[in-house]
């Protein structure tokens, strides 16, 4: 099964009476892996910041930041694979056009 892809944008927004027209610029970061990779590491250090601290969390009911963290750490790794795997499919569609 294909994916699909929607990278349609649209070139105006009109909201009520005013129309607003949207520059014709690249995004920074197309496919999201840099975002995604940055963001899966502060999950990961928020996780190994917050270890030395157990007991206190323990002692306060609040282990489940750190538990949160691991699980934000977990999340992000299948979506880095998602976004990996989106910009792989991109440019073989990409390279499958222009030849």
């Amino acid at each position: 099964m294909d994916p699909v892809l929607r990278d349609e944008q649209p070139d105006k927004h009109e909201f009520g009476k005013r129309t607003y027209i949207v520059a014709d610029v690249e995004p920074l970061d197309v496919d999201g892996v840099r975002t995604v990779e940055v963001g899966t590491l502060a999950w990961l250090i928020g996780f190994v910041a917050l270890l030395p601290f157990y007991g206190r969390l323990e002692d306060s009911g609040r282990t489940w930041w750190l538990w949160t963290c691991l699980a934000g750490f977990g999340l992000g790794l299948f979506g880095l694979e998602y976004c990996r795997r989106r910009r792989r499919v991109r440019a073989e569609r990409s390279d499958a056009e222009s030849a």
